[in-house]
C-alpha cells in the first residue's frame, strides 16, 4: 500500500492528518525547514555529525560526565551520588555542563564520544582504555555492573530490573518527546497530539501505580537503578518538577506513584544529584559543574 493510499484511508476514517479545515497539506517528499517553530527549533536538524570544533574539558577524577540536568541527565548524577553514599570512592566524578540549548552537544569531541549528540555521556578513564558510555540507562547499567551495587544479583531479579529499565527507556519517548513537547514546547497548542500523548502518559502512570500498590520500589523491597531511571521522569512529573502538568494530568490520583516519588525525593543522594548540571529553576538549586562533594555541600 502506498503512502498516499494510507493517508487517504486515515483521512476517511479519522480525519486526523488532513481535512477541509486543515492548513497543512502532506507533501510527497518531506523537506526540512529550519524555522519550524517550537522551543528547540534553532538546534533541531535532520542530520548527524558535529557542527563545530570543540574540545571537552577533563578533570582529575576517573569518571567524567558531560550532561545537563534534564530527566535523563538527573538519572546519572543521582546514580553517582548514590554510589558515593554507599562508599564506592571510585565513583568520584567531574560533571561538566553541556548546554544543549546552545548546541554544545554538536561539538567535535562530544560527537566523538556520542555520535547521536545527546546528553548524558560518561567517560570512564579508570580502565586500560578510556571507555565512553552514552544513553542514560546504559550508563546506569554500566555503573551498576562496575561497582556491583543497586542492581539485583539473582537471575530473576536482574531480569526484572532490566525489564523495567528498558520500559522506562522506551516509554519516556511518549512522555517527553510526545506529551512534554506538545504540552510545553510546541509553538501553539494542538489538540490531537496533546490528547494522544496525555492518554499514553496517564496509561503509563497507571501501570506504575498498579505495580507500586503491592511493593515499595519498582523491583520489590530494594531500591535499584530501575527506581532511579523511572523516578527521574515519572517521579519528577507527579512532583511537579517537569512540565508543570500535575493538574492537567491529575497526577495526584496516582497515590502509590506519589508515595514512591516522595519517598525517593527525600533520599540525600537524590537531593544531591538533582542539583548537578542544573541551569534553570531557582538559583539556589543550580550547580553548573561538580568536581568535588564540597561543591554540592556549599550549595545545600
Amino acid at each position: 500500500m502506498s503512502l498516499y493510499s494510507s493517508v487517504t484511508i486515515l483521512q476517511k476514517y479519522s480525519g486526523v492528518l488532513m481535512d477541509k479545515n486543515s492548513q497543512y497539506t502532506l507533501p510527497r517528499v518531506w523537506e526540512w525547514s529550519a524555522e519550524n517553530g517550537g522551543k528547540f527549533a534553532n538546534i533541531n536538524r535532520p542530520i548527524a555529525g558535529s557542527t563545530h570544533d570543540k574540545e571537552l574539558p577533563i578533570g582529575e577524577h576517573p569518571l567524567q560526565l558531560y550532561s545537563l540536568a534534564t530527566p535523563n541527565g538527573v538519572k546519572v548524577t543521582v546514580m553517582l551520588e548514590e554510589l558515593l553514599a554507599l562508599g564506592h570512592h571510585g565513583a568520584e566524578y567531574d560533571a561538566w555542563l553541556v548546554n544543549i540549548g546552545e548546541g554544545e552537544q554538536f561539538g567535535s569531541d562530544f560527537v566523538q564520544l556520542n555520535p547521536n549528540s545527546k546528553i548524558p555521556v560518561l567517560l570512564d578513564r579508570s580502565a586500560k582504555a578510556n571507555t565512553p558510555v552514552f544513553e542514560s540507562c546504559a550508563i546506569l547499567h554500566y555503573l551498576a555492573r562496575k561497582f556491583g551495587d543497586l542492581m539485583p544479583e539473582d537471575a530473576a531479579g536482574h531480569s526484572e530490573c532490566l525489564s523495567w529499565l528498558f520500559w522506562q527507556e522506551s516509554s519516556a519517548s511518549f512522555l517527553g518527546g510526545g506529551f512534554g513537547h506538545f504540552y510545553s514546547y510546541a509553538p501553539e497548542p494542538m489538540e490531537y497530539p496533546i490528547n494522544r500523548y496525555a492518554m499514553e502518559s496517564k496509561r503509563q502512570l497507571d501501570v506504575l501505580d498498579r505495580l507500586l500498590a503491592a511493593r515499595n520500589y519498582i523491583c520489590g523491597d530494594h531500591y535499584t537503578i530501575a527506581d532511579i531511571a523511572i523516578w527521574s521522569w515519572y517521579g519528577q512529573l507527579v512532583l511537579g518538577k517537569v512540565y508543570e502538568a500535575t493538574e492537567f494530568l491529575n497526577t495526584d490520583s496516582y497515590t502509590h506513584v506519589n508515595r514512591w516519588a516522595q519517598q525517593i525525593s527525600e533520599r540525600p543522594a537524590v537531593k544531591r544529584g538533582w542539583v548537578v548540571n542544573r541551569v534553570f529553576g531557582a538559583e539556589e538549586t543550580q550547580l553548573k559543574e561538580r568536581h568535588a562533594a564540597t561543591d554540592i555541600d556549599a550549595l545545600m
